[in-house]
């Protein structure tokens, strides 16, 4: 009976022992694969940040979209290739994958000697629905240096152009927006925040009311004008106005850049000079999501937004 419970005591040992080895060779494993996962997000983020740098040439340029976009990739880590960066046919989307292949460490013990991992990101570049950052001005397709009403046309981009205030919307000129979209008046802090930051929220494509009511001869209007001098403002373009005054109603069909190099004031009116630029947008691309207080597909002005989209 002695002999027997001893020969049970060594099995236990044994047991405890193969476990002790398999938790290890698990602990170990896991090791690794925490490893391999921090290198999977660096891949992403490499392959993220070329795909959004190569889609600002797109869709013009696709031979400098992939070249931006392997700069960006060796800038941010590297583990990217020419082969690995794609532009599809309508030249509007961009490709990245980022590769890279880790050796294993511990998990040698469970017979895997390394992990290939790839990470892989797509950027689209495309007209706005949505807009973030928009000015309270707003532009007629038709202006002489637009001339875009149907969607089919250019603007005249870096063309010196001069623009008076005009409540009724000349086509030469440039109105005020009520971008809150309400039946109220916009204060002077309000379009000077507005002209400074341009609006904190999402802008979609649609109806807004207009602000007749003009107030250049506002200090904080004028402050905000001296400071964006030198920048780009994101103007809203509009293709319809109905109504007068407080009731009139601009139907928005897109955003184009101004590039602001000075102003004059007379009394509550104004005059902006600069000219029309592309520009890159931070939007929602069409096809991404309803927009707010319309939505639907936007002309093209120039105006460009890129979203990653995988």
């Amino acid at each position: 009976m002695t002999f027997a419970r001893r020969n049970e005591r060594g099995q236990a040992v044994v047991l405890m022992v193969i476990s002790m080895v398999a938790m290890l060779g698990m602990a170990a494993f896991v090791l690794d694969v925490g490893a391999w996962y921090r290198t999977k997000r660096h891949l992403q983020g490499t392959a993220d940040a070329a795909a959004l740098a190569g889609a600002q040439k797109l869709p013009e340029n696709p031979g400098a979209a992939r070249s931006l976009a392997l700069t960006y990739a060796d800038e941010n880590g590297g583990n990217v290739s020419p082969s690995d960066i794609s532009v599809n046919a309508s030249s509007d989307t961009i490709t990245v994958t980022a590769r890279r292949t880790d050796a294993g460490f511990f998990s040698g013990v469970l017979g895997i000697a390394s992990a290939k991992i790839d990470a892989r990101a797509t950027a689209r570049v495309g007209p706005p629905a949505e807009a973030l950052h928009v000015a309270p001005m707003v532009v007629f397709c038709d202006h002489p240096d637009i001339h875009n009403c149907d969607g089919t046309s250019t603007p005249e981009f870096g063309v010196l152009t001069k623009m008076d205030y005009d409540p009724l919307g000349a086509p030469g000129a440039f109105g005020m927006l009520n971008l809150f979209n309400d039946n109220g008046t916009p204060g002077s802090s309000d379009e000077a925040e507005w002209i400074l930051h341009g609006f904190n929220k999402y802008l979609g494509l649609g109806d807004y009311r207009s602000d007749p009511g003009a107030k250049f001869s506002s200090q904080q209007i004028q402050g905000a004008l001296d400071a964006k001098i030198g920048t780009v403002l994101l103007f809203p373009v509009y293709r319809k106005l109905s109504g007068t005054g407080q009731n009139a109603i601009y139907d928005i069909m897109g955003w184009i850049g101004f590039y602001l190099t000075g102003y004059t004031v007379h009394g509550n009116n104004a005059t902006l000079e600069g000219y029309f630029t592309e520009f890159i947008a931070q939007g929602v691309l069409s096809g991404s999501g309803g927009g707010a207080p319309g939505s639907g597909s936007s002309s093209s002005f120039g105006v460009r937004t890129i979203q990653l989209i995988e």
